[in-house]
């Protein structure tokens, strides 16, 4: 009996591109992983109708409000507003309290009130007797002075403070620290100095604040370290972001509002700026960040309609502290509730840029990893993230306020003050106003971001290619199996003899 040749089997199908892999059949839609563009004409000129007007505004208001030279100012003496010189301390040696009050003016008036309250409004010379100081800080600043014999027993520090910088370059003078100050000094610590030029000259200078560049430099050279570490090129564009920033907020809103311009227009007109730049820069020019910029858009309008709102029906003046008071004393013509209102603005919107680019990212995210879902699927998916996102969010930005404001709410809570009547005075109430419109800005912009998202990444749908099957479908790939020997070579094989 002879064995019939082996059946020879079909060649195994050639194998799937990567891109095919775990695929199924019928599913031929493609995966960008790059910011995709809307693919409807009429959603990108929508955008464009939107931003690009908004944008010309940006820039009209910035060259219109753009402030002026500085003028010629001459310095009240009272609070930050007086001259400062950089300082040396030399030395530190312990006196007599009562010793050194009663026979150095220099030290007990030039010192006494420095250390401990550098906010106040003569510095050391106006302890003297208020001659530095104008204003309501001078009657301090003489307090300060006729205060310091009360210390007559205990041991004082007398620092020997040098004068760095300025046409009394190496001057040195005695400065007196009392057992209750609350900062001390050391031999070959900067300090800040202020200088009162129309004092007594053993009363011109007093130390007003110790030195801090140092740390604050190195600081800020880890901080960039880390963003650059672990963001890469987009963390350096943060970083450029962030400069930029910080240059709209020092060349143009602190001017403007202090030229005289409203404040809530040049908040608008410079929050809005530093978004563009600040969005674009760092997440580029696509249509994702332009959604994400829309909805950062329509969350400040809600933010800053509801804060007039809510501020005037309040009664909010915006003036409730010593800066604030400060600021009116100095600048009669700003407008407090203004500021208040762009402090709102300015202080929500680093939020709600986190807020509103989180939630386009999820979106497209969701979009990509299923191109198939539909819209309301796509939706509901997305808001669900951002309900996650927003319960976080907001309970930061309370905290954050509520830690701004603890020595504040300290002192309630010493008083034993009713929650009722804390909660509803002036200076409590700004900053439960600050936090609930903000909060509500920042809730509003997720479902808002969302449906904005959903709707551009949905036009972005690739077409499926033309199907031969019937009724749609595809036809189902034949899968070949074992073929004989007769089938592959036309049906003739041999046969087995009997």
């Amino acid at each position: 009996m002879t064995t019939p040749p082996p059946t020879p089997q079909a060649p195994p199908p050639p194998p799937s591109p990567p891109e095919d892999r775990g695929r199924a059949p019928g599913h031929e839609h493609s995966h960008h992983h790059g910011p995709a563009t809307p693919g409807s004409r009429r959603l990108r000129t929508v955008i464009a109708a939107v931003l690009v007007p908004f944008a010309a505004a940006v820039v009209a208001g910035l060259v219109l409000l753009w402030p002026g030279a500085p003028g010629a100012h001459e310095r009240s003496g009272v609070g930050f507003d007086r001259q400062t010189v950089s300082g040396k301390v030399t030395g530190i040696e312990h006196v007599g309290c009562n010793d050194a009050a009663g026979g150095g003016g220099a030290g007990a008036g030039g010192g006494g009130n420095g250390p401990q309250d550098p906010s106040a409004g003569g510095t050391g010379s106006s302890a003297s007797g208020g001659t530095g100081a104008s204003g309501p800080d001078a009657g301090a600043g003489a307090e300060s002075g006729a205060g310091a014999g009360e210390h007559a027993a205990g041991v004082c520090e007398q620092a020997t403070v040098e004068v760095t910088e300025g046409k009394d370059k190496g001057h040195r003078y005695p400065e007196l620290i009392r057992p209750d100050a609350s900062r001390r000094l050391h031999a070959g610590q900067r300090v800040v100095l202020a200088y009162a030029p129309d004092a007594p000259r053993a009363l011109q200078y007093s130390v007003t604040d110790v030195g801090r560049t140092p740390p604050m430099v190195l600081l800020a050279a880890v901080f960039a370290l880390v963003v650059v570490a672990v963001g890469r090129l987009r963390g350096l564009m943060a970083l450029v972001a962030l400069a930029v920033s910080f240059l709209v907020l020092t060349f143009f809103i602190l001017p403007a509002i202090l030229e005289g311009s409203n404040p809530l227009l040049v908040a608008v007109v410079g929050a809005s700026a530093i978004m563009l730049i600040a969005l674009y820069l760092c997440h580029g020019l696509s249509a994702r960040t332009s959604v994400a910029v829309l909805g950062t858009l329509t969350s400040l309008l809600l933010i800053g309609v509801l804060g007039s709102l809510f501020i005037g029906w309040a009664a909010l003046t915006g003036n409730t502290d010593d800066n604030t008071g400060l600021i009116h004393g100095l600048y009669p013509h700003i407008d407090m509730s203004g500021l208040l209102l762009a402090g709102v603005l300015i202080g929500s919107l680093g939020v709600l840029d986190d807020v509103t680019v989180t939630q386009t990212s999820a979106v497209w995210e969701l979009h990509q990893a299923d191109p198939g879902m539909t819209r309301r699927a796509l939706y509901r998916a997305g808001l669900r993230i951002g309900r996650d996102h927003i319960a976080s969010v907001v309970n930061t930005l309370v905290l954050a306020y509520a830690g701004a404001a603890l020595p504040l709410l300290l002192l309630f809570s010493l008083a034993r003050s009713d929650v009722g009547a804390v909660a509803t005075s002036e200076l409590v109430g700004e900053e439960i106003v600050r936090t609930l419109v903000g909060s509500i800005g920042l809730v509003a912009s997720v479902p808002v971001t969302t449906a904005l998202a959903t709707l551009v990444v949905s036009a972005d749908r690739v077409p499926h290619p033309p199907s031969s099957g019937v009724g749609g479908v595809p036809p189902r790939p034949e899968v070949p199996g074992p073929v004989s020997a007769g089938r592959l070579l036309g049906g003739g094989g041999r046969r087995r003899k009997r």
